[in-house]
């Protein structure tokens, strides 16, 4: 039995997003929600005595700000093993407002893992923990650029804003270690399966044809050994896989499915501006298969276009262990803004 329940917490937050039920002719999607940031953000830093503050406030241009990573290691920021009981709830009512109630149960599910791992590996509960995850708030909350980050083994959110404008939902990392429960009271149970199932049809689809462009390697790859690493960058034009343009209609309709359940995890404005990054990749929108065909082998898969990156990789043990990425590359971080 789990010894806290994350997704019990999470329950504490579920008034916050209430205040999006808004008239249509109200303000725009990214400007209400980045208001009800401020206002979550302002709360969650009122509560905290002076350490507490000094460990989850920095500087917008602090170096820190981009040091994002999903790798279990010691980190920088406050994390929820570290706050008391009433503060708690306001740290998951700030992560509750930056996603969608489906991607808020998600990402409290990755969180949940960190005990299946613990009790997996045997671990004593110093790297294996559901409360080392931690926030950082980067610069002031609605005082010009500022950002915050919810990060932990798994999990990497970064949001950047310009006032209660939201201007960058990205760099995105989420995983799942078990892809697929496989043992215990949640046997069966698939966290990203909104992802896997589209593009695994898409995949039996493809014709031999077909085969021949979108499967670039027999192999799946291993993850990135770093965000900045060179496997987690787009590929050069003409090596990255079977166009958008050249699928049939079902197929591009498997595609957008697996692109929904990444856009579905974010509110409203997040999806607007993940939307938007999409959009700028129209007329060069690749689909890119690495390993075997039959998806309980080791795969990976990329969707991406100029500047957007989707990588998804599920090549860890055996096949039951994914890792996926969604980068902006022309805008992680608010680049375009600065």
């Amino acid at each position: 039995m789990m010894k806290r329940s994350i997704l019990a917490l999470l329950a504490l937050s579920l008034t916050i997003p209430a205040a999006r039920a808004q008239s249509p002719d109200g303000p725009k999607a990214e400007n209400r929600t980045g208001a009800l940031m401020v206002e979550a953000a302002r709360r969650f830093l009122g509560t905290l005595d002076d350490d507490r503050r000094a460990k989850a406030t920095f500087a917008f241009d602090d170096p820190e700000r981009l040091n994002w990573h999903w790798i279990p290691r010691p980190r920088k920021g406050l994390p929820v093993k570290a706050m008391t009981h009433f503060q708690r709830p306001l740290a998951f009512g700030l992560l509750q407002v930056g996603l969608s109630d489906k991607g808020a149960v998600t990402a409290a599910t990755t969180m949940s893992y960190e005990e299946i791992i613990r009790i997996d590996e045997h671990d004593d509960g110093r790297v294996r923990d559901p409360e080392l995850y931690y926030v950082s708030v980067f610069g002031k909350p609605g005082d010009g650029k500022w950002g915050w980050r919810w990060e932990g083994h798994h999990l990497s959110l970064n949001y950047t804003l310009d006032g209660d404008e939201i201007v960058s939902v990205t760099p995105f990392m989420i995983g799942s270690n078990p892809a697929k429960v496989v043992s215990g009271p949640n046997t069966g149970l698939r966290n990203l399966a909104a992802i896997q199932d589209p593009i695994y049809k898409l995949v039996a689809s493809l014709t031999p044809e077909q085969k021949k462009v979108a499967i670039l390697s027999d192999v799946a790859p291993h993850i990135p050994s770093s965000p900045d690493a060179d496997a987690a960058k787009p590929l050069p034009a003409g090596k990255d896989g079977l166009e958008y343009d050249d699928m049939t209609d079902e197929q591009k309709t498997l595609l957008r499915s697996a692109a929904a359940g990444y856009l579905g995890l974010y509110s409203e404005a997040g999806r607007e501006l993940l939307i938007e990054a999409l959009r700028r990749g129209e007329g060069r929108r690749t689909f890119a298969w690495y390993g075997p065909t039959d998806p309980s082998q080791p795969h990976a898969f990329r969707l991406q276009g100029p500047d957007v990156l989707i990588d998804f990789n599920n090549q860890q043990n055996g096949g039951n262990h994914i890792h996926t990425f969604f980068r902006d590359h022309g805008d992680d971080f608010g680049k375009k803004a600065e």
